[in-house]
């Protein structure tokens, strides 16, 4: 279902600039802390239940044969999630394509520094809490919040080299899609092979329409409603359906630019002589037309993939993910914070994201090096790669998502406040920390901007 695209020797497929993506995720990161400050504050204050009664009351969505009833809480985890998944299965997929993944060398040193960054933070977490309650939660720490870390690099501005922003959000991406792995193969309850069946049905009809042709996002949108709810059904995690959904959307385009040039040319030829008669574009018949096939030009030469893109990523970032904030980082705090910031659950996340995610991320990018398999980005140093790695710990909303999957019953509530006090102390401490790496000891090194020949 992934096809690369590529007309007269070049990749085709458009999206966002790096700028555009850079400030969009920057703004998204400010909401999200927002949203997050408001939840801690709400959970803490004389309204506290007024807050859990919200999020815990129940909905019904559907008809009266096809319904489901969950909370809110869980309406926005597994309904609204699937979204912010979809995109970041777009995102994948796009750079599975034609961004920093679709060279073999050029995906090398982001994809083993992720690697590096989720390996070493479970080992700390799970020889932690080997043997504890709270063991299961070793895929806590493993994750980097994409919109936080490059919020932080926006704010610094042009002390940070452009090579470093790519570098953070290709980690980043590949990030993502080790935790939607991890998430696929240990965070799943009991599996119904049923509705796995009917996922594989929608899967198929989802993976024919990309080969016809279909390229009417509606259709996607029409087989990817079965996916979820069967996905849902299945005991996988139904967010894991928007991945799924993301890899069927065509990335192909349909004229190539030469020919999109001559023929958008030639209709505005038309239209331009419309213009010269002094007729009025409703009633001028010939100009509504050459409207009509520009249009069908312009939809042509776009992708499928690119316009879901563009179109759900403004609402991922600036209302799911706050959403998601506001919904799961309400930690009614304990009277003896110092205990429960002490416990292990708590203690290996904050190890993990902040330690662990420098280890794993530094090290690994340092042995990529110097084993000659990749090489830095233009204009980046080991103290950027370093500063990079602190905020790798900022692992928010991918680190809720999963305590939520690790800890959310009944039982684990109080693993689930313990982790989340983990998660925010990390991503708190992991913000600073690389802020000032990069602000401070960056920056005074004149041998950083190099682009890595002194290695």
């Amino acid at each position: 279902m992934v096809e690369r695209i590529r007309v007269n020797g070049a990749a085709t497929l458009g999206s966002f600039s790096l700028r555009e993506f850079l400030h969009n995720e920057a703004f998204g990161g400010v909401l999200l802390l927002a949203a997050a400050l408001v939840a801690l504050l709400w959970a803490n204050s004389p309204w506290a239940e007024a807050y859990d009664a919200l999020w815990n009351t129940h909905l019904t969505l559907g008809v009266v044969q096809f319904n489901l009833t969950e909370t809110l809480r869980d309406w926005v985890n597994d309904g609204l999630m699937a979204l912010f998944f979809l995109v970041v299965g777009l995102e994948i997929k796009r750079e599975a394509l034609v961004g920093d993944l679709a060279s073999p060398r050029r995906a090398a040193l982001p994809a083993i520094a992720a690697l590096g960054g989720a390996l070493v933070p479970a080992v700390l977490f799970a020889a932690l809490n080997q043997g504890g309650p709270g063991a299961h939660g070793w895929g806590v720490p493993m994750a980097t919040d994409i919109a936080f870390a490059l919020g932080v690099l926006a704010l610094l501005g042009s002390r940070v080299p452009t090579g470093l922003k790519a570098f953070l959000a290709a980690l980043a991406i590949a990030d993502d899609l080790l935790a939607v792995l991890v998430i696929a193969i240990f965070y799943t309850s009991d599996i119904h092979w049923a509705a796995i069946g009917a996922a594989v049905l929608a899967l198929v009809a989802l993976a024919t329409a990309n080969r016809c042709g279909a390229r009417g996002l509606w259709i996607y949108w029409l087989l990817g409603l079965p996916l979820w709810a069967a996905i849902h059904a299945s005991g996988i995690h139904a967010s894991l359906a928007g991945v799924l959904l993301a890899f069927a959307i065509p990335a192909a385009t349909r004229i190539d630019p030469t020919a999109f040039l001559a023929r958008s040319r030639a209709l505005l030829d038309d239209f331009a002589a419309g213009d010269a008669t002094g007729g009025n574009v409703l009633t001028d018949g010939a100009r509504q037309e050459a409207l009509a096939e520009l249009e069908d030009a312009v939809e042509a030469a776009g992708a499928p993939l690119q316009r879901l893109e563009r179109a759900l990523h403004p609402w991922v970032a600036f209302a799911v993910v706050p959403l998601f904030a506001l919904a799961n980082a309400g930690v009614a705090l304990p009277d003896n914070l110092g205990a429960g910031v002490g416990g292990r659950v708590t203690l290996g996340i904050v190890l993990g994201l902040v330690i662990g995610k420098q280890i794993g991320i530094f090290g690994a990018t340092w042995l990529a090096v110097r084993s000659g398999l990749t090489q830095l980005p233009q204009g980046v140093g080991w103290r950027h790669i370093y500063g990079a790695a602190w905020l790798g710990g900022i692992g928010f909303t991918m680190a809720l998502f999963v305590a939520d999957l690790a800890f959310g019953g009944a039982t684990g509530a109080p693993l689930l406040t313990a982790a989340k006090l983990g998660i925010l102390a990390a991503s708190l401490i992991s913000g600073i920390g690389g802020a000032l790496v990069l602000r401070y000891w960056a920056a005074s090194d004149g041998d950083e901007r190099t682009g890595g020949a002194r290695r």
